[in-house]
């Protein structure tokens, strides 16, 4: 089983089973959304995903068309982003996750737009655009 929460608390969730490594984005997007020089997701079935409180502070912002980026509303913390198309997928904000998950980084995606003042200084696979189905 792994936790995760929000940065107040008021968001906390489970997520079940086995789940793939830690993938990151540099597209402008997520930079923006998350503030720092990129983002770092978790594919999770949304059937393994199970919200233990704060479904009262969950606000959705659709910040291109078909995907919604959802966030605590107290404390602005990204939870989880999920396109209309895949509703069955979401993706996990890997910053939230407590404990030692055992995860590991899986890849880079869109690093031909990464932030020009942070080098990719790891061996992983690096995708220029976008990164494989899940």
């Amino acid at each position: 089983m792994i936790r995760g929460r929000c940065l107040c608390g008021g968001v906390s969730f489970e997520i079940d089973g086995p789940v793939a490594g830690i993938q990151v984005c540099h597209c402008s997007e997520c930079r923006r959304a998350q503030g720092s020089a990129f983002g770092t997701n978790l594919p999770v079935s949304a059937d393994r995903f199970r919200l233990v409180s704060g479904a009262e502070l969950l606000k959705a912002y659709e910040s291109s068309p078909g995907k919604d980026r959802v966030f605590c509303s107290t404390c602005g913390s990204p939870v989880y982003s999920r396109l209309h198309a895949r509703p069955d997928r979401l993706r996990v904000r890997a910053g939230l996750l407590e404990d030692d998950t055992g995860l590991g980084l899986a890849f880079h995606f869109h690093t031909g737009s990464r932030a020009s003042w942070w080098p990719i200084t790891d061996d992983l696979t690096q995708y220029p655009e976008d990164r494989p189905a899940d």
